[in-house]
């Protein structure tokens, strides 16, 4: 079987967004955004790996959160998603948001005109790459062994992918929050409808989950 490259439990809000634009350290996902409003379906889930005490729920939305890295062998990331910083790399010390054990445990390729050199935080390998999105995932397939290549972001990133029309499958959570202004996802998920089949299912928690996958 082929190695899909899939996008998982992407959120964004009811009016499409998923980020702002004025990111910073300080402020992942820009200055108006609340990432705690945006992914409380998640974390309120019993297989969030960030939970501190036990207890969390069950159903639908624990299935996704638990699914996040199902025979994921590697991640493509865009810039924005590792840090803050742009232009040239002047802080090599600084190895993004993910802490000492990043969440990913695969080699993760950061999308990104300028180089530096790889690095490993636990049992996450990053790997700083410059490349168009076909020759990017060439690189990812190889790296996952055999296993599927997760998309994860931002925004950018999964359009650039969707536009060379390289995404085997999608899972956008739509929270019902409306952010207003930001990185626009889609104007409605029907405008993918020509690529993809679509299903919508909702949540007893107020999320509701788009899943498509190539006709």
């Amino acid at each position: 079987m082929d190695q899909l490259l899939r996008v998982q439990n992407f959120t964004i809000s009811s009016d499409g967004v998923a980020a702002g634009e004025d990111q910073s350290l300080e402020r992942p996902f820009g200055h108006h955004i609340d990432p705690g409003k945006l992914f409380a379906w998640a974390g309120a889930t019993a297989s969030w790996p960030n939970r501190t005490e036990p207890g969390g729920s069950r159903g639908l939305d624990d299935y996704f959160t638990r699914d996040f890295s199902h025979k994921i062998g590697a991640e493509i990331m865009g810039r924005n998603k590792f840090g803050p910083q742009r232009g040239p790399w002047h802080d090599n010390e600084w190895r993004g948001w993910w802490g000492d054990e990043p969440p990913f445990h695969t080699p993760v390729f950061v999308l990104t005109h300028h180089k530096r050199p790889s690095f490993r935080l636990g049992d996450t390998t990053f790997h700083f790459v410059d490349g168009d999105p076909a020759t990017v995932l060439a690189q990812a397939r190889k790296a996952a062994q055999g296993m599927d290549v997760r998309l994860g972001g931002g925004v950018s990133t999964i359009r650039e992918f969707l536009d060379a029309d390289l995404v085997d499958t999608l899972h956008v959570a739509v929270a019902p929050v409306k952010l207003g202004s930001g990185l626009r996802l889609w104007d409605s998920p029907d405008q993918l409808l020509d690529r993809f089949h679509m299903e919508v299912v909702p949540s007893s928690s107020g999320v509701t989950h788009h899943l498509f996958w190539r006709r």
